[in-house]
């Protein structure tokens, strides 16, 4: 049974930090694309992409994030990681990590087969 289970959201003040993790099992770690996902609090209905890193270690970020948001894996303790820094308000939304077996993706919620269920992020001004 494949399994991404998100944690490390919370509620910062603008200019903070925080590190999200994604605890994975059922796949074979090194062998998928991993993403964050994020939905604004405000907005149901967008669901955006955050991060990719591909099974090349190629790494893809949104515009917005760059320079602020790392993503990482840990192979040994199966573990997807979203370093965000410098946090903003427009930042505040759910997050969600996601999973594609192989291949070299784009940061398009339509290409991920897993998912996890998320954690929130809010920032304030």
């Amino acid at each position: 049974q494949v399994r991404l289970v998100e944690s490390g959201g919370g509620s910062v003040q603008a200019g903070g930090s925080l590190r999200l993790s994604c605890l994975v099992s059922g796949i074979t770690f090194g062998g998928h694309s991993m993403a964050w996902f994020r939905r604004p609090l405000q907005n149901e209905g967008e669901t955006e992409g955050v991060a990719l890193l591909n099974t090349d270690h190629d790494t893809k970020y949104t515009d917005s994030v760059k320079g602020r948001f790392t993503i990482s894996k840990d192979y040994e303790k199966k573990i997807l990681y979203l370093q965000m820094n410098d946090l903003k308000p427009e930042d505040s939304a759910r997050y969600y990590c996601a999973a594609k077996p192989g291949g070299k993706w784009s940061l398009d919620k339509k290409w991920f087969d897993y998912w996890g269920q998320g954690t929130q992020v809010t920032v304030s001004s």
